[in-house]
């Protein structure tokens, strides 16, 4: 198990089920501290959390008293890590998705190059849902061309490190990123504050409902919801062409 004091594992959490309990625990096993931020859940999983928290210096557990979207998760988790002197944060689902065993890559690959952002580009296997599979291709053009072809290996996955401050301001100075949106919109903002993408495989596994996998993705509404994000941010993109370009040639 690995520690920093500029680096944490930050996980946003909304009604995940027993999946949660997992999730943390390989995370600690790899990183040292681990923050969840649970959204308003209803399930008891946060009164189990802080028990947990309670026995382990490394892990600590910020309860929001209502639902806000994973987005408002993350930013309330990174408003406080910086206040606490924290530079980067890797985020990761509660719902035992990612593969925890990879943090310390990706963290060490963030250490190395801290002005960059590490993105996790998915490696499915049989359990993924073949509708989500195909969908992400369409969101994952959109967010390159948006991005003035800036290299997102994937806009959708939620494993990946961001530098703390940046992502902050961008959020801070727009009211959008709080829900479904958050993943994609974060990164292309990212990508037009010069912040550059580094690209890491890593596998990921839908568990089912035997296996306590719960989802809250709900496919008409999210899709309407990165619909209408792609429409406000192809307007934002046209607008920063010029310096997009300009950035692309080298020159100031």
């Amino acid at each position: 198990m690995q520690a920093s004091s500029t680096h944490l594992v930050l996980i946003p959490s909304y009604n995940p089920g027993a999946a949660v309990y997992a999730t943390v625990a390989s995370a600690r096993a790899q990183w040292a501290p681990v923050w969840v931020v649970v959204d308003g859940s209803t399930d008891g999983s946060a009164e189990q959390l802080q028990r947990l928290a309670a026995e382990d210096p490394d892990l600590h557990v910020i309860v929001l008293p209502e639902n806000r979207g994973k987005g408002a998760a993350v930013l309330h988790g990174i408003e406080l890590a910086l206040q606490q002197g924290y530079t980067h944060v890797l985020t990761m689902d509660s719902d035992g998705q990612h593969d925890a065993s990879m943090i310390p890559t990706f963290m060490q690959k963030s250490i190395a190059d801290p002005a960059a952002m590490v993105l996790g580009v998915p490696v499915f296997d049989a359990s993924a849902p073949r509708i989500r599979v195909n969908g992400r291709k369409v969101s994952n053009t959109l967010a390159n061309v948006v991005s003035g072809g800036a290299g997102i290996g994937d806009s959708l996955f939620g494993f990946r490190v961001y530098p703390a401050r940046a992502l902050a301001e961008i959020m801070r100075s727009n009211p959008w990123m709080r829900r479904f949106d958050f993943d994609p919109e974060a990164v292309i903002r990212l990508c037009w504050r010069g912040i550059r993408p580094i690209n890491v495989p890593c596998k990921v596994r839908y568990l089912t409902e035997s296996e306590g996998g719960v989802s809250h993705f709900n496919y008409w509404r999210d899709n309407k919801l990165l619909a209408g994000m792609y429409t406000r941010l192809l307007f934002g993109f046209a607008i920063r062409l010029p310096i997009l370009v300009l950035r692309k040639l080298g020159l100031p």
